[in-house]
C-alpha cells in the first residue's frame, strides 16, 4: 500500500469511528481521539485511553504523559512525527478511569485495521491494557522492555511492552526503568529490519 492509500484509508477509518454511534465512552467524551503520527512508522504506540487534554484537543498523548513520551522518543532520536500514536480506548473514560473489558472490545476492530494498514515494525505497547492485548495473561512488571514475537491475525509482529509513561510521573522506579526501555528500540528495530523476526535474536 502508497503512502497516499494509507493515508486515504486512515481517513475513511477515522470517519467510521465518528459515525459510529454504538462505541462505548463516546456519550461523555468532547472528541475522538483517533491517532496521529505517519503512517509508514516503524514503531506503533499504543496507549491505554486519552485523558483530560487528549480529549479536549482530540490529540493522543498531548498532556504531561505525552510530554514524557516525546522525550523518551527523544532520547532514540526518533521525532515523534516519525512514529504512530493511538490508544486501545479512543474516547475518554471517564475520571480517567481504567477502560474496562468491553470498551476495549468495542474499539479492537478498529484499532486493528489502523495496525493493518500502517503496518509497523514493532508494536509498542504502552501500560497493562495494551500488553494484554497481544500478550494476556502476562505482568508488566515480568516483561517490559523485551521484544515478544506474536502470532497476530495469520502473521508474526514485534511487540515490545512498556510502562505508561503516566505511570513513570508517579513513581521514580518505574521512570528509570521506561528510560532504560526506551535505548533498547534501536536494537529492537535492527533486529526487526531482518527478513524473518522467527529468527531474531530477541533482546
Amino acid at each position: 500500500m502508497t503512502k497516499e492509500e494509507k493515508l486515504k484509508s486512515l481517513n475513511q477509518l477515522k470517519k467510521e469511528m465518528s459515525a459510529d454511534k454504538n462505541l462505548p465512552l463516546r456519550r461523555g467524551a468532547t472528541n475522538l481521539v483517533f491517532g496521529e503520527g505517519d503512517c509508514d512508522a516503524k514503531i506503533f504506540c499504543l496507549g491505554e485511553g486519552p485523558g483530560y487534554w487528549e480529549d479536549q484537543k482530540g490529540r493522543p498523548f498531548v498532556g504531561n504523559a505525552g510530554s514524557l513520551l516525546n522525550q523518551l522518543l527523544q532520547s532514540i532520536k526518533v521525532p515523534r512525527e516519525k512514529v504512530w500514536i493511538t490508544n486501545v480506548v479512543c474516547y475518554r473514560p471517564p475520571e480517567n478511569r481504567d477502560p474496562e473489558p468491553s470498551e476495549i472490545a468495542a474499539f479492537q476492530p478498529y484499532i486493528d485495521r489502523m495496525i493493518e494498514i500502517i503496518k509497523p515494525k514493532i508494536v509498542v505497547t504502552l501500560g497493562r491494557f495494551s500488553m494484554a492485548k497481544f500478550i494476556p495473561n502476562s505482568k508488566i512488571t515480568a516483561i517490559h522492555g523485551k521484544a515478544h514475537v506474536v502470532n497476530w491475525k495469520e502473521s508474526m509482529i514485534l511487540i515490545v511492552p512498556m510502562y505508561h509513561p503516566a505511570a513513570a510521573l508517579r513513581r521514580g522506579e518505574i521512570m528509570s526503568q521506561i528510560k532504560e526501555d526506551f535505548q533498547k528500540l534501536p536494537d529492537i528495530l535492527r533486529e526487526a529490519d531482518k527478513p524473518d523476526i522467527k529468527q531474531m535474536e530477541l533482546v
